[in-house]
């Protein structure tokens, strides 16, 4: 019998039920353009209450408090999210509170464990050549960011922009990351910023001592070094480190040198072997004669980044290839130390045989990082809502200036940073970006196009290297950016182990005894990337090139 009363009762509560039901159902297609709830039906608005609209952020919809977890795929990013101005007033003005993850080490290798565990933070924002970010993708471990913004967000699409969304689009029609510093071709040709940051560092006062020498043949590359090493051995009891190249092997001393010789990418609309340029090699050479001589030693090649950071810190190295953007906080501090011209100065480094000008990667629609969304969120909704935010002008001068009033205020119609705000920057960047966390301290989602009105002045000893590196922009050559293969596939595979190949090799030459030992070491490299899968990778890049000259033709 107590039985039959309880069936009885979930009867009727499941009646009662499907009643509610149907007249809310009823209520709500016969209200479909009204308002969800009103301020007198409810104080607080339920999530997923109003649907959201094309012409309006959704984020406003829902503010409560929430938290999610954002991995940055760079080790050396050391900003936390919660102290700073800028950072309590986004997670006040939207609600989310932010978790940032940073790799201990490789970011390739962390993602990769996290992705095995099944465990993966909110939101991932990886640099957009990483082998990981096609693994994300092909191995449905984020969301399509179009179905995302299509369900829950679709002002997403007025805010993020075709042409990126397009640019990243799959071949399901779907698009996985939304990229920071993205540059068109078009918008580099009408304003001039080209985001090339690529350039040839010298030690101002050294180079000027020594007369201005001529470092763009191999001859006067190494007759500097000669006078480097007989009259300016030390600063200040320390020896100086003759030379360095950012990234090492995979950047500096391949691909960055490779630009400053204008090795061209492609001939008779085929992708061209680099590596194998005769002024490449020549200049490679070059660097062997250097080491026989004892100009340079192998510091380049095995410093760790805490060396290099103190090198530079203390003025000695004498010459580097290096992106000027990483000069930015010690170069106004070398030129106001003790020895104000102890700061660095962009000038022609190597060049090709012709006398060629420098053809420096420009920014790219590729951009520097990709940032998604992944499978394990239990909030997509407001992981997409809050990238469109982010990447609305409204985020976007939100996470770049802070808050009116404190760190910035309208002048002449346009914001502008407080002047204490820019004698900050100048004099003590670790205070600005920690108590504040304005201009580049959250730079996930940096869209350049908007906050480069905002950016001050920049320090004399900043602006000639950028304007050095911009007069040097191949602007048409971002689309040559990132043509190898990542992930899983065999022809990647073949890529991976070229390259971790390529990495061993080039010390190898470098220190070579004579040049007959590097001419052998180099043709058993050849042979080897050979049996490794070379021609099936050279086919993927023109492939790829192929398909990225359609896009940009669309």
């Amino acid at each position: 019998m107590k039985h039959n009363l309880i069936k009885l009762s979930m009867v009727i509560v499941l009646a009662v039920v499907l009643t509610l039901g149907l007249a809310a159902c009823t209520k709500s297609e016969n209200n479909e353009n009204k308002p969800a709830s009103t301020p007198a039906e409810s104080t607080e608005q339920p999530q997923g209450e109003s649907t959201p609209s094309p012409e309006q952020p959704a984020w406003q919809l829902d503010t409560s408090p929430v938290e999610l977890s954002w991995f940055v795929g760079a080790s050396w990013y050391a900003h936390s999210w919660g102290e700073s101005l800028t950072s309590k007033y986004v997670t006040e003005k939207t609600g989310v509170n932010i978790k940032l993850e940073v790799p201990s080490g490789e970011a390739n290798e962390h993602i990769t464990l996290m992705m095995t565990s099944g465990k993966l933070p909110d939101l991932i924002s990886m640099g957009s050549w990483e082998n990981a970010v096609k693994k994300l993708w092909e191995g449905d471990h984020v969301y399509a960011l179009n179905e995302l913004a299509e369900q829950y967000d679709p002002y997403f699409f007025k805010v993020a922009g075709d042409g990126t969304l397009k640019w990243y689009r799959q071949e399901n029609g779907n698009t996985y990351g939304i990229p920071n510093d993205s540059y068109s071709p078009n918008l580099m040709h009408e304003t001039g910023m080209t985001a090339a940051n690529q350039t040839f560092l010298v030690r101002k006062d050294l180079y000027e001592e020594m007369g201005k020498p001529d470092l763009s043949t191999p001859e006067g590359f190494l007759n500097a070094l000669q006078l480097l090493k007989d009259k300016y051995p030390e600063y200040k009891g320390q020896p100086i480190s003759p030379f360095f190249a950012q990234g090492n092997v995979p950047y500096g001393m391949s691909e960055y040198l490779q630009n400053l010789l204008a090795v061209p990418h492609e001939k008779d609309g085929k992708v061209y072997d680099r590596i194998t340029d005769p002024d490449y090699l020549a200049w490679l050479k070059t660097f062997r004669t250097a080491y026989e001589r004892g100009l340079i030693n192998v510091d380049f090649l095995v410093d760790s980044d805490t060396q290099v950071e103190e090198k530079t810190n203390n003025a000695r190295y004498f010459m580097m290839i290096r992106e000027w953007t990483g000069m930015t906080a010690v170069n106004p501090m070398l030129a106001a130390s003790g020895n104000p011209d102890s700061n660095y100065i962009a000038v022609d480094g190597p060049q090709n045989s012709k006398g060629d000008s420098a053809k420096l990667f420009p920014g790219n629609m590729d951009g520097w990082m990709v940032t998604m969304i992944s499978k394990s969120t239990k909030n997509p909704e407001r992981a997409i809502r809050f990238l469109t935010y982010l990447a609305s002008e409204e985020g976007q001068r939100d996470l770049f200036l802070g808050k009116e009033g404190e760190t910035w205020e309208m002048v002449s119609g346009k914001p502008q940073l407080k002047a204490e705000m820019v004698k900050l920057l100048e004099t003590d960047i670790e205070k600005f970006e920690k108590e504040y966390g304005i201009m580049d301290t959250y730079w996930m989602m940096r869209n350049p196009v908007i906050i480069n009105q905002w950016r001050p002045e920049k320090a004399p000893v900043i602006k000639q290297m950028e304007d050095f590196a911009n007069a040097q922009a191949d602007i048409d050559s971002g689309i040559y950016k990132g043509l190898d293969p990542l992930g899983d596939s065999e022809v990647a595979v073949a890529w991976s182990r070229i390259s971790q190949n390529w990495e061993e090799v080039l010390p190898e030459l470098i220190t070579a005894k004579d040049e007959a030992a590097f001419d052998k070491i180099f043709d058993n490299f050849l042979a080897r990337r050979v049996s490794y899968g070379f021609d099936k990778v050279m086919e993927y890049r023109q492939a790829e090139l192929d398909v990225r000259k359609a896009k940009m033709a669309e």
